[in-house]
């Protein structure tokens, strides 16, 4: 007698388990935990149990699967900013965990599409790893983009994240892939031992190269100090705590030192006040800075109101209580600190500042530098700015990276660790230092190689004072941008659908043919 058949409803949770399982074992690359080679192991298996006859859906539905995981796992920091005010918006969160996970996955699933229409048999997998990384660039893009948790952000912190410096992270998430195939091409176990001991020699021999690339250049004769009040988001804006933060980084910014500080940052949303009703506050802020010497300068995260209009913004004050730049956060968090078509879903009834107030923060008008005389040219980014390669070319290259941030909205498990992560990647990709001054953590010197010269733990209420670290001279991809990966990455997906193309004419050919 034959086995009873499984029950469809169990093929299919398992169907769902199992690919979802692979998907959040590879998020385990990211940051904090940084397991890479486990993101490897995971995206073979995944691979390897890829149906080879599968249609393009079956493919992409799979895939998909993988992606939920993949994502839930790798995000799931996005449910902190709900439980500010867990009364109010905690029953929130389970839903936007799901549908962040599952959106982001349709770009895994379009992969699934892409490379089960352009390829068959095991051209098939090679097709599914570039578009894989294919579609990861994109999605830095689509609806404003969302680079974040890309494959190869896994190799941040290793010596193999130093190849970003000519790929970018899609070259990063290339290799990741990459790695993943081999052991899988291969037909007999012999072949996937080998393919496995190739992809092993290509990482060590990466890891050797990149490893060796440790030379920096020498800091600049400037000092910074790096403020971190470290205010809860929970209790920042309570009334009772109007001051406390505000003090506390005022005595941060007061304390003395030898040499004493040429510019003092402070994070993000700093200030209790408006630019525009500061009142005493900036005086204060001056007066306090002055205790250094009359050249030290503040810079410090700010909103501001102009014409009705709301700004997430970067100033620069001075001794003498001058403020001297301004930057305007120009890529806003959607549905954070703006609602998309807010206006053409409010209407024109609802206008003026009243409205503004609905629709949120307005986007500074783009990058911008700030020329800070002896301290070099600064390119400010705030927060979730530094998440896009693409806002760090400008026509004027900049000599270091000054960015604020407050990463208390993203929990204290990974999300500040991930964000972390990624500004270490700008300075690989652009060979500029970071300067980072978060309100809760991480702030951090990163060196223009990407290694953190010295930091202020999540959580930890303190300032830390450093050299300016150097430039080193401009990167490939700081000339390229990614240009060179996407050439490859077309180059792979024709290669891969070649065969494909060969069989389907030589088929239409033959079936077209008439007999003699």
């Amino acid at each position: 007698m034959s086995a009873p058949a499984r029950p469809q409803w169990r093929t299919r949770l398992y169907l769902v388990a199992g690919y979802g399982a692979l998907g959040a074992l590879a998020a385990t690359g990211q940051a904090p935990l940084g397991w890479w080679p486990v993101t490897i192991a995971a995206l073979a298996l995944l691979f390897h149990i890829l149906p080879p006859a599968a249609g393009p859906r079956a493919l992409a539905l799979r895939l998909w699967l993988a992606g939920t995981g993949y994502f839930a796992g790798a995000l799931f920091w996005i449910v902190e900013p709900f439980f500010i005010e867990p009364e109010i918006h905690g029953w929130m969160a389970p839903f936007a965990l799901v549908l962040m996970a599952g959106g982001m996955a349709l770009f895994w699933g379009g992969a699934g599409l892409l490379g089960g229409w352009l390829a068959q048999g095991r051209a098939r997998l090679v097709a599914l790893a570039a578009a894989l990384v294919a579609l990861e660039l994109l999605r830095g893009w689509v609806f404003t983009g969302f680079p974040w948790a890309m494959l190869g952000h896994a190799l941040i912190g290793t010596p193999l994240m130093h190849l970003a410096a000519i790929t970018g992270a899609g070259g990063l998430s290339l290799l990741i892939t990459g790695a993943a195939l081999g052991p899988v091409l291969a037909r007999a176990w012999t072949g996937r031992a080998l393919g496995t001991a190739i992809a092993g020699a290509v990482l060590a021999g990466g890891w050797l190269w990149a490893g060796a690339q440790t030379e920096l250049p020498p800091d600049r004769d400037a000092i910074i100090r790096l403020a971190q009040p470290n205010a809860p988001q929970d209790e920042k804006w309570l009334a009772e705590n109007t001051f406390l933060f505000f003090n506390r980084l005022l005595d941060q910014t007061a304390f003395p030192t030898e040499p004493a500080p040429d510019l003092i940052l402070w994070p993000e949303t700093a200030v209790p006040f408006m630019l525009e009703y500061a009142g005493d506050g900036l005086q204060i802020m001056a007066e306090t800075a002055a205790l250094h010497g009359p050249d030290t300068r503040i810079g410090f995260g700010v909103q501001r109101l102009e014409d009705e209009r709301f700004f997430n913004s970067l100033a620069i004050l001075t001794t003498a209580g001058e403020i001297t730049h301004i930057y305007d956060k120009h890529h806003l968090v959607p549905f954070g600190e703006y609602i998309p078509l807010s206006e053409w879903l409010m209407g024109t009834p609802i206008g003026g500042l009243a409205g503004r107030a609905l629709q949120g923060y307005t986007p500074g008008p783009g990058p911008a530098l700030l020329d800070l005389g002896p301290l070099g040219v600064a390119l400010p980014l705030i927060c979730y700015e530094s998440i896009f390669p693409r806002h760090l070319r400008t026509a004027e290259r900049p000599d270091w990276i000054l960015q604020i941030t407050n990463d208390a909205w993203f929990g204290e498990l990974t999300g500040p660790f991930q964000h972390l992560a990624q500004a270490r990647l700008r300075a690989v990709e652009q060979g500029l230092p970071v300067l980072r001054v978060a309100n809760t953590g991480v702030s951090a010197f990163i060196d223009a190689r990407g290694g953190i010269a010295a930091e202020l733990a999540l959580g930890v209420t303190g300032f830390l004072d450093g050299p300016l670290p150097g430039a080193l001279p401009p990167t490939l991809y700081s000339r390229f941008d990614d240009a060179p990966i996407w050439v490859l990455l077309a180059l792979i997906l024709a290669g891969a659908g070649y065969p494909a193309l060969i069989r389907s004419r030589i088929k239409g050919r033959s079936e077209g043919a008439s007999p003699k």
